[in-house]
């Protein structure tokens, strides 16, 4: 009895000191999950925020704007590879998502770009923004930061994994 009081009151603890992990969204046919960003250092200007963007409908859609109380603006960057070099350009057109197509922004490919940061990002805060599609609309996304140099939305985070927030893997 004395055992089984314990092993919950542990996992209520564990549960509780977990950071608090972004919830997905849903706007019309496109859903938005797992949004998260990285922490900053102190001076850094730029920050960039992940996710992953389906469209369920039947329609396209295309991620055209954004604001965030944090930043003066918000854009839209791809990053490839050319002849060995990483190369990043913006997305002047916005980020179209086909119907039935799942879009994965992460480090190292498409993503948000925060813009004219107004102060640190820091990691376990949750970073407000709002998402405006072509079709569907407005959004506000809240995104869970990260760890610096986090690679995914768990990476730093205590171990919650976008899959399945707060569990340890």
């Amino acid at each position: 009895m004395i055992r089984t009081v314990f092993l919950i009151a542990a996992v209520l603890l564990a549960a509780a000191a977990a950071p608090a992990s972004a919830a997905d969204v849903k706007l019309g046919a496109l859903q938005i999950s797992a949004p998260w960003t990285r922490a900053t250092p102190k001076g850094a200007t730029v920050g960039g925020g992940y996710m992953t963007i389906t469209n369920a409908g039947t329609t396209p859609d295309r991620l055209v704007g954004g604001s965030s109380p944090v930043a003066d603006r918000v854009e839209f960057h791809e990053m490839t590879m050319t002849n060995g070099v990483m190369q990043m350009r913006r997305l002047t057109n916005g980020l179209e998502i086909k119907p039935g197509q799942t879009v994965e922004l992460k480090p190292g490919g498409l993503h948000v770009m925060f813009v004219g940061l107004k102060h640190p990002l820091e990691k376990g805060q949750q970073l407000k923004a709002t998402l405006l599609f072509e079709k569907a609309g407005k959004v506000e996304v809240d995104y869970s930061v990260a760890a610096i140099g986090a690679q995914s939305v768990g990476d730093g985070m205590g171990g919650a994994k976008h899959d399945m927030p707060g569990m340890k893997h």
